[in-house]
């Protein structure tokens, strides 16, 4: 699902909740920021964490991404900038929760969000490099529900969170027999991009024995970076702030700005392959 050759449009996705889809969702775009990309978040849970996250307020989310689903303003129009340089959000509303009902019986329900891209991205190519976007990061709902399905496929590839507690490959496997089925229906270029564990404690036998049972499950997919679990990220986003902004030195910061690293360092290598 290539869009143009320098915009790569990633999905967080795991229809488990509480397993830090949404905080790297905000910290993995910062730290992309941070090194040097352009980045937009594009909030699809109703919940609205990233938003909140990256202190837009509810008040200000005039044009949401339910009104991108429902066709009725350009993803351009959603596009808000946020305290961190060269990030950007399309905020979410509690209205996302009625955009099944909306659109359930259009033929392009599926590829509401892909359309949406598509036209932002062609925009796009008409400003200057310096302006344009390199990364969108799509924040899917904790659910398999037809908004996950449009981020899968609307997305080059797909970042799974997981936590490292006993039922994360159950969740695992599930999802990824639903990403196979996108990728035979809806979208033949998805593909998985990493798996990033988070809430890592090494002081919990369980926490390093599901490490490496998902290590040994899927291989090198598993990115090297594991994200600790770290009282400062959870912190942060009661400040409306992303971890890095909030405290740059912490275990946890550090831990998405090597995240970020390996990313790129991914993305490089698909690009030459």
């Amino acid at each position: 699902m290539a869009y143009s050759p320098d915009l790569r449009v990633l999905v967080l996705a795991n229809q488990k909740g509480g397993v830090g889809k949404t905080t790297t969702a905000i910290n993995l775009g910062t730290a992309l920021a941070a090194i040097g990309e352009r980045v937009l978040i594009i909030d699809l849970d109703p919940q609205g964490n990233a938003s909140t996250g990256l202190g837009i307020d509810r008040k200000n989310r005039a044009v949401s991404t339910f009104d991108v689903m429902i066709g009725e303003a350009p993803l351009q129009a959603a596009v808000q900038p946020t305290a961190v340089p060269r990030l950007s959000i399309a905020p979410s509303t509690l209205d996302l929760l009625g955009v099944e009902l909306e659109i359930a019986s259009e033929k392009d329900r599926a590829y509401r969000l892909r359309n949406a891209v598509k036209a932002f991205a062609d925009a796009q190519t008409q400003l200057p490099e310096l302006n344009r976007f390199t990364y969108v990061l799509i924040d899917c709902p904790p659910s398999l529900n037809l908004l996950t399905i449009n981020a899968l496929a609307a997305s080059d590839s797909v970042v799974v969170p997981l936590q490292c507690e006993f039922f994360a490959l159950e969740g695992l496997s599930q999802l990824l027999s639903t990403v196979e089925t996108v990728r035979q229906t809806l979208n033949a270029d998805l593909t998985i991009h990493g798996i990033v564990l988070t809430m890592y404690d090494p002081r919990n036998n369980l926490a390093t024995q599901v490490a490496a049972d998902v290590r040994g499950f899927m291989g090198d997919k598993v990115y090297e970076t594991i994200i600790p679990r770290n009282v400062r990220i959870s912190e942060a986003p009661s400040y409306g702030k992303p971890v890095l902004l909030y405290d740059l030195k912490c275990s946890g910061s550090q831990a998405y700005l090597r995240l970020a690293s390996e990313v790129i360092q991914r993305e490089r290598q698909l690009r030459a392959a």
